[in-house]
C-alpha cells in the first residue's frame, strides 16, 4: 500500500526580528541566495521528497508571498493528488481570530485534512534554511510505530539556552520538552549536545484529528505544538525524535549532512546567505539531484564589462544571478540577486544586494544589505561610518547596515546628500 502523505506549511510568521527586511512582507517570502525566498527551501524539500499534495497556512502581509507562489508553485489541476495551494486564514475560531498558534493553525483548516483522507501528515515551517529528505522522517515513523515525531537537530550543549530542547531516551523516544533550559538534558551516548527541535513534526492522522479537537477544546492551552500539544502527548503515546544528523540528501557527501540555519535575525541571515560564498558551501546550491526551485524569470545571463585599469567590471568569492551587470565595478564576498547594477569605480564587499538595486558611480557598500529596488548615488558610502549610518538607516549591534526598501528613488537619494 501506498502511503498518502499531506503536507502543510505553516507560513504565517511575522518575522519581527528580521525588521525591516519584514516591514512589508511575511518571513517566508524574505529573498535569499540572489534568486529564492526562504520557503523555498521548504517547498522543494516536499516535492523532492515525492510529496506532492501541499497546503501552505498564510497569514501576516501575504501579498509578496502569495505572488511567489503564484508565479512559481503552484500547479495540479491533472491529478488531485497534487497541489500546492495557499490558504489565507479562515478565521474559523468563534471569535474570528487569527490564528493564535500552531496547532491553532491546523485546527482552523482541519477540514482540510479530513477531505484528503492521508495517512500521516507532516506539518513543517517556512522560517529555515536547510536542505531534507522527509522520506526518511516518514520512513522512521512508520518503523516506530510512532503517533507523532519531530524533526531533531543536535547542537552544542553550550547552546541549550537557545532552543527547545528535547529529552529522549536511548531508543529515540520523547521523554519530556525543555525550553531554553541551559541544564537541559544531552542526547543518550552524547554529552556534549542536546536535540533541539526543529519544528517540523509528522503525525498519524487519526492521532492528530483527535489531538487537535482535545486541544481546541482546553481553554487553559495556547493551541501551539511545542508548548501544548506534544508535552502533553509524550506522558501517552509514542512521540519519537528524528535524528535530522541521520537524514542523507541525494547527491551530497556524507560531510555535508545536517545544514540547518535559523534565520531569525539579521545577523543570522546574513551569516547564512555568506555561507554559500565558499568554495565547497555546506549548503550546495548546484546539486542536481535535490535541486532547489523557486519562481523562473526570464533574465539574460550576468554581465561583465570594460576591461581597463581602474574600470574593469569583477566579481570575486561572490554569487551573482541572472540580469546582473558588473559595469566596471568590483564586488568581493557578497551575494547579488537578480538585476542589480553595479557601475564603475563601485566597490561591494561583504553584502547583500537584492533585487534591481543600482550602485551608483565610485559608491563605496561594506557589510550591508540593500533590500529590492535601491538606487545609491554617485559617491554615496555605506558601512564605512556606523555612527552616520545609525541616523538614516537600521544597523545591528554586529555592524551590519540594512537599507530599508520600498522608498521612492528621489527619497534614496536625498538620504545621501
Amino acid at each position: 500500500m501506498r502511503l498518502r502523505v499531506l503536507g502543510i506549511v505553516l507560513a504565517g510568521g511575522k518575522g519581527t526580528r528580521l525588521y525591516p527586511l519584514t516591514k512589508e512582507r511575511a518571513k517566508p517570502a524574505v529573498p535569499f541566495g540572489g534568486k529564492y525566498r526562504i520557503i523555498d527551501f521548504v517547498l522543494s524539500n516536499f516535492i523532492n521528497s515525492g510529496i506532492n499534495s501541499i497546503y501552505v497556512l498564510t497569514q501576516f502581509r501575504s501579498q509578496s508571498l502569495l505572488q511567489h507562489l503564484n508565479e512559481g508553485w503552484q500547479f495540479g489541476g491533472l491529478l488531485k493528488n497534487q497541489f500546492i495551494i495557499p490558504v489565507p486564514a479562515q478565521m474559523r475560531s468563534p471569535g474570528e481570530t487569527w490564528y493564535q498558534g500552531t496547532a491553532d493553525a491546523i485546527y482552523q483548516n482541519i477540514n482540510l485534512i479530513e477531505q484528503a483522507d492521508p495517512h500521516v501528515v507532516a506539518i513543517f515551517g517556512a522560517d529555515h534554511i536547510y536542505r531534507m529528505n522527509i522520506t526518511g522522517m516518514i520512513e522512521f515513523h512508520e518503523n516506530q510505530k510512532a503517533a507523532a515525531t519531530v524533526a531533531a537537530i543536535p547542537v552544542e550543549r553550550k547552546h541549550a539556552s537557545e532552543f527547545g530542547v528535547i529529552e529522549t531516551d536511548s531508543n529515540g523516544r520523547i521523554l519530556d520538552f525543555h525550553e531554553k533550559r541551559p541544564d537541559a538534558p544531552t542526547i543518550p551516548g552524547n554529552p556534549e549536545h542536546v536535540f533541539a527541535s526543529m519544528g517540523n513534526y509528522v503525525f498519524s492522522t487519526r492521532v492528530l484529528l483527535r489531538e487537535l479537537h482535545d486541544d481546541a477544546a482546553n481553554e487553559r492551552s495556547t493551541h501551539d505544538f511545542g508548548r501544548d500539544i506534544l508535552p502533553a502527548m509524550v506522558k501517552r503515546s509514542e512521540v519519537y525524535a528524528y535524528d535530522f544528523a541521520e537524514n542523507k540528501i541525494p547527491g551530497e557527501p556524507a560531510e555535508n549532512s545536517g545544514y540547518w540555519r535559523d534565520v531569525g535575525t539579521i545577523d543570522a541571515y546574513y551569516e547564512a546567505n555568506m555561507d554559500l560564498r565558499a568554495v565547497a558551501p555546506a549548503l550546495n546550491l548546484y546539486n542536481r539531484q535535490w535541486p532547489l526551485r523557486t519562481s523562473g524569470f526570464p533574465d539574460p545571463p550576468a554581465k561583465f564589462t570594460f576591461d581597463m585599469e581602474g574600470r574593469r567590471g569583477v566579481a570575486i568569492d561572490s554569487v551573482v544571478s541572472g540580469g546582473c551587470i558588473m559595469s566596471g565595478g568590483t564586488v568581493r564576498n557578497s551575494v547579488l540577486a537578480r538585476g542589480v547594477k553595479v557601475h564603475t569605480g563601485a566597490l561591494v564587499e561583504d553584502s547583500i544586494i537584492l533585487d534591481n538595486c543600482d550602485i551608483g558611480r565610485h559608491a563605496k557598500i561594506r557589510r550591508a544589505i540593500l533590500d529590492k529596488n535601491i538606487r545609491i548615488p554617485e559617491g554615496a558610502t555605506i558601512g564605512y561610518d556606523l555612527e552616520q549610518d545609525r541616523k538614516i538607516h537600521h544597523v545591528t549591534e554586529t555592524g551590519i547596515v540594512v537599507v530599508e526598501g520600498l522608498r521612492s528613488q528621489v527619497e534614496i537619494a536625498t538620504l545621501f546628500v
